[in-house]
Order: structure tokens, then C-alpha cells, then sequence
């Protein structure tokens, strides 16, 4: 690792105006790019503090070795090139984007003298026109059928297009009228051109003039008594009508506009994206964001609102065109700045906003719900994966050089605030995934036990009993291949001693610390930095949430139980029925302790002597609680 100070510029070298800056590790690999509105004051923020810094970022600084920065002239500028340089470095401690699946679009291929219709997965051709994404391949599929039947314009490959060219006789499709061959002469090269852009428009949303246009057609050659030819265009207009409602009308007026949702969890984020163009739904996509810096979800809206947005030189991507409106579900950070840069980009202005009321606020709703789903999906198409979590035990075992695979793994985590109400989760995966049958949950009995006091008593309780077969077999199915604390060296360290202690000293132990997500084996001086994209690491985070929610969710319930406690709880002879009563009674605690014995037997089943005794504990706790005011004054 590298001390940020070896590399820290001189005070005063940064400039103060907007900018961008890279930082690079030892062999000069760009590993991280961000911009600024002043670089000197956002580049001094990773030195200032290294203990207040976020473990992400804590983690790119010491493995960079230097930084440099290029000056621009306004925020816009900043934004544009800061993705610019993300895009073509790639680097390891950017936003990385996981796609759960490549989606379908409908390409045309404009830069061609005759260009094609065609459904394909990868808007990546130049000189080519996408529409899209949408969300099934068979809808889009049907629509280009349909719409070949109004517009004309040809499906087939270059080579059964040169080959209806050299014959001289055109496919089975201009023979049914599905095509307007230009293969064979039958329509000129800037006539098809027309029927082209006209198509592309269709896509782009404009449909309500073709519509009117094909309905007046159609009632002209009815009173010129031309029934074929009206009957030829009650037929296309059937067919645009049908393309039409394979997207579902969202909003009663034309609104042209991107929905776009965010749901977040420790790693990732689900993203949402529904294209409205005229009112209708045009497009759906959904994708997985990886958390790789420490940014607020607002900024992780900015990066997805970049990579949405971003130009791809000679590849036209309609949906990558921003619309009137933005809708998000949190608001951007710079927003002032992405208005500017959308507004270039679209040729006018463009509004971010976060839908309050209305069919907006509903639509937003539904976004929301579906990237909810989206990351749902990708983390339990990635647990559920047989072969992911075979290359998961696979990969711990070479990495932590096990003698055997890990096929159960436990993990310990602890929970406490301020040293109070201190508790512990121990949770199991056999086979990569959650044993919640033997799950443990332990409340820490130490007096003043600090978060290596405690790792110890739940790893000698868990383990107390390990050389006794019997006994374990009742208590669990199996030792675990292997022990998982949540924490670095010394939780590590203090779990090794309590297994050594315990006699079960030869069943493997690993620290994961959350700082860095760095891996710490017993008795070593550096850890084990697994790469991000291993199937290793993923499981090992998977058990330290698991672990970190189960002891969360226990140790909030003990507080919240501790806090429900009153003074009346501890009064013998006093159960709960007679003290809700008395409470009901008198309203609150400090009433009861001044009402008298005879006013505390108005209550029913309040007798003399319990009356007596509920008096002499409420005088002699209000009595030590002056004793210890007093004490604390002195």
C-alpha cells in the first residue's frame, strides 16, 4: 500500500477552477477518474483526513501512487470529459455496470444507399439507427412485421438482396407486397429513402400524422369509388394501429420523457428505465449498477444519467437522445450542469425533475418497483447459480489454500451501542447458500466486553462442546470448512486464540474487513485482496450481510425490549395485567408513585398488601435516583 502523503501535491500547485482529475498506481494504470468545480479543494479532501475518509476511497488512495488534473472551463466541460476518460480507461474504482441481460433493438441501417430493417441485441453498427430497447424480442419482431407492410422497407440480408439483384426477380416478400424491392427497380433510391425516414419517425414517436394521413387517404378513394386502394390503406392502417399498441399508453397527452429509478442495497444498485415517447412506452431497459465509489445516491443517478446519455461516435441510438423531461427517483447531483450538458445534446432544453403527484409520481412508482425486482433478480440469479457457487467454494479454497472446500461456511458478527445491549449473530451457508435452520444468535454476557472480548466468548461458546461428537451433532450438523468474522486482524486474531483454547484450533478462520473488503488470515501481516469480480469475494460479502443484518435486527429488538421497561416491571407480586391496569388507571408511573395505598386500591385487583409493596419499590427507586443525581453533582 502506498502513503498518500508520498504522492500529495505541493500546497498551492492545484488550481482552483473546474476540472478533472486521474488518479494512477505505480505502473501508471488509470485507476480512478473524477471531475470538480474546484480542484484544489476537492483533490485537498483526499488528503486532509485519511482516518475520515470512506473505506472505497480510502482504498483508492493507497493503492494510487499519483495524480494528475486537466483544467476546463466550466462544469459542463467536466462532465462530459470526466466520462469521456471513464469510458476509455475503464477504471477499477469507477461505477461498474452490470447488465442482466442485452435487450433487443429495432437497427436501420441509414448509412446504406438501400437501407434494412433488423431486431439485434447490441446497438454497436456505425452508419446504423437504433430504436429500443425493448423488453421482448418476439414484440419487437412483430412490429417490424407489421410495419414492412406499411412502409416497405426491406428485412432481408445483403446477400439475398444482391442475389435478387443479379436475377432480376425479387424475394417472396416483395411478391407479397411486405417489401417495395428496390432490389429490382421497382422503387428509386431516393423514393425508398422516404419510406425510410417516414419509418424512423414512426419509431422516433411521431405517429399521430401518419395516422391522419392514411385515415384521409382512405376516405378519398372511398368517394372516388376506389375500394381496392381503400381497402389497401384500411389495411396499413390496421397494421400501424397494431404496431401501435404494443406500447402501452402511459400518460393521455404527448409527453416526452425517460422514467428512471434507483434501489440500492450494501453493493449495488437496480436500475430502471422506461422510454416514453408521445404518451406511449417506447422502451425498457434495466441494468445493475456496482457501488465502487463513495459517492450519495444521488451521484450514482449522475453516473447512470451519463452512461444513458452518452454520444457513441457514428452509432445513433434513439433512446440515447434525451427527451423533454427527465424523471428521476432521487435528485442528481450537479443537476445544474446535466441540465446544460442534456440540453447540448438534445439541441434544446432539457428538465430533471422528481415527479411529486399524478401519472408521473404512479409511473415513477412502477419504475421503482421494477428496479427493486431488477436487483432482486441479479443477486439471486447469482446465489442460485450452481456454478457461481461451485467457482465461489472453489475459488476460497486456492485463495485461503484449504486443505478441503468450504461446503459450510459460519460467519460471527457483533452488534452493540456505546458497549450497551451487546449481542451477536452467528449465521451458516452450506454450499453457498443460507442455512437459516442453524442460524445463533448470542447475547453477551462478559461485564464490559469490547468487540474483541466478545469475539471470543461467541467463538468458545459456539465451539465449547467441538471435541464431543455427540453433543455437537445436537447442536449443529457439522463443524464448518471454514469461520468468517466480521473484522480485520484483530477480530482474527482473538478468534483464533478462542478456537485454540477451545481445542478446535485446526478449523480454518478469516477476517472480512469492511474498510477495504480485504480478507485477513490468522498470523498474517498483509491481507488478501481478492479481485472485485470474484465469485469468492461475493459469497464472503453475502455472509458478512447476512451476519450484520441478523445481529442488527437482534440487538434492536433487545434495545427496543430494555426501553419498554418500567419501574414497574420489577415489583413482586406485580404482574403484567395488574400493572397495565394501573397504568390505565393513573396514566403514567410518576402518578402512581404519588398516589397513596388506599387511591392504588381503586384498581381492580390491587389489594393492601400489594398496594404496600408497589409504594415502598416506587419510593426506594425514586431514593436512589436522588442518591445518584447528588453523586453526579459532586
Amino acid at each position: 500500500m502506498t502513503d498518500p502523503s508520498d504522492y500529495r501535491p505541493e500546497p498551492g500547485a492545484i488550481p482552483t477552477n473546474p476540472g478533472v482529475y486521474r488518479f494512477r498506481d505505480h505502473l501508471g494504470r488509470v485507476i480512478y477518474v473524477g471531475k470538480a468545480r474546484s480542484l484544489r479543494s476537492r483533490l485537498n479532501s483526499y488528503f486532509a483526513d485519511f482516518a475520515s475518509l470512506h473505506p472505497r476511497t480510502q482504498s483508492m488512495v493507497t493503492s494510487a501512487s499519483s495524480v494528475d488534473w486537466v483544467v476546463v472551463a466550466n462544469e459542463v466541460e467536466a462532465l462530459a470529459l470526466e466520462f469521456t476518460w471513464i469510458k476509455e480507461y475503464d477504471p477499477r474504482f469507477n461505477v461498474k455496470y452490470r447488465d442482466d441481460k442485452s435487450y433487443p433493438y429495432l437497427a436501420v441501417t441509414v448509412g446504406e444507399e438501400f437501407p434494412r430493417a433488423a431486431v439485434v441485441r447490441e446497438p454497436k453498427r456505425k452508419g446504423t439507427r437504433y430504436f429500443g430497447p425493448y423488453a421482448h424480442a418476439w414484440a419487437i419482431r412483430e412490429t417490424l412485421d407489421e410495419l414492412s407492410k406499411v412502409f416497405g422497407v426491406r428485412t432481408c440480408r445483403d446477400g439475398v438482396f444482391k442475389r435478387a439483384e443479379g436475377l432480376g426477380r425479387p424475394c417472396l416478400l416483395g411478391y407479397i407486397d411486405k417489401c417495395s424491392a428496390p432490389c429490382v427497380g421497382r422503387i428509386d433510391a431516393d423514393a425508398y429513402r422516404a419510406r425510410v425516414d417516414d419509418m424512423c419517425k414512426f419509431l422516433s414517436g411521431n405517429t399521430r400524422p401518419f395516422i391522419r394521413q392514411l385515415e384521409t387517404d382512405m376516405q378519398e378513394a372511398s368517394v372516388r369509388q376506389e375500394y381496392e386502394e381503400a381497402a389497401r390503406l384500411r389495411d396499413r392502417l390496421g397494421a400501424l394501429r397494431r404496431a401501435l399498441e404494443r406500447n402501452a399508453m402511459v400518460f393521455d397527452d404527448a409527453t416526452d420523457a425517460d422514467v428512471i429509478a434507483l434501489h440500492d442495497d450494501a453493493l449495488e444498485i437496480g436500475v430502471q428505465v422506461f422510454h416514453v415517447r408521445s404518451g406511449r412506452l417506447g422502451g425498457e431497459r434495466s441494468f445493475i449498477v456496482e457501488k465502487a465509489e463513495d459517492m450519495s445516491l444521488g451521484g450514482y443517478m449522475e453516473r447512470v444519467l451519463q452512461r444513458l446519455y452518452a454520444e457513441r461516435e457514428g452509432v445513433e441510438i434513439d433512446s440515447a437522445r434525451p427527451p423533454r423531461e427527465v424523471l428521476v427517483s432521487v435528485a442528481a447531483e450537479e443537476e445544474s450542469a446535466l441540465r446544460a450538458w442534456l440540453g447540448e445534446r438534445r439541441g434544446g432544453p432539457v428538465d430533471i425533475r422528481v415527479p411529486q403527484r399524478g401519472d408521473k409520481r404512479a409511473l415513477m412508482e412502477t419504475a421503482s418497483a421494477n428496479a427493486m425486482q431488477a436487483l432482486a433478480r441479479h443477486r439471486l440469479k447469482r446465489s442460485s447459480d450452481l456454478t457461481a457457487r461451485s467457482e465461489a467454494i472453489s475459488e476460497l479454497q486456492n485463495y485461503l489454500e484449504l486443505s478441503e472446500a468450504p461446503l459450510r461456511i459460519e460467519c460471527i458478527d457483533i452488534s452493540t451501542l456505546q458497549g450497551t445491549d451487546t449481542v451477536a449473530s452467528l449465521v451458516v451457508f452450506e454450499d453457498g447458500l443460507p442455512r437459516k435452520a442453524d442460524y445463533r444468535s448470542f447475547i453477551i454476557k462478559t461485564p464490559g466486553a469490547d468487540d474483541l472480548a466478545a469475539v471470543r466468548e461467541v467463538v468458545e461458546r459456539r465451539f465449547a462442546h467441538v471435541a464431543s461428537d455427540e453433543v455437537e451433532r445436537r447442536t449443529f450438523s457439522y463443524p464448518p470448512g471454514l469461520l468468517v468474522i466480521d473484522g480485520g486482524a484483530p477480530q482474527v486474531a482473538a478468534a483464533q486464540q478462542a478456537l485454540t483454547d477451545v481445542g478446535a484450533g485446526d478449523i480454518p478462520v478469516v477476517g472480512l474487513a469492511k474498510r477495504l473488503e480485504e480478507v485477513w488470515p490468522p498470523d498474517s501481516p498483509d491481507p488478501l485482496i481478492l479481485p472485485r469480480t470474484s465469485e469468492a469475494l461475493y459469497l464472503l460479502q453475502r455472509l458478512r450481510d447476512e451476519a450484520h443484518r441478523t445481529a442488527i435486527a437482534f440487538h434492536r429488538k433487545r434495545r427496543t425490549a430494555r426501553q419498554r421497561r418500567s419501574a414497574l416491571d420489577d415489583i413482586p407480586g406485580l404482574g403484567e395485567v395488574k400493572a397495565k391496569a394501573l397504568l390505565k388507571h393513573f396514566g403514567s408511573v410518576k402518578a402512581i408513585r404519588n398516589a397513596t395505598t388506599d387511591e392504588l386500591q381503586t384498581v381492580t385487583g390491587i389489594g393492601p398488601t400489594l398496594a404496600m409493596t408497589v409504594c415502598e419499590a416506587l419510593a426506594s427507586e425514586k431514593a436512589s435516583e436522588t442518591v445518584k443525581e447528588s453523586d453526579a453533582r459532586e
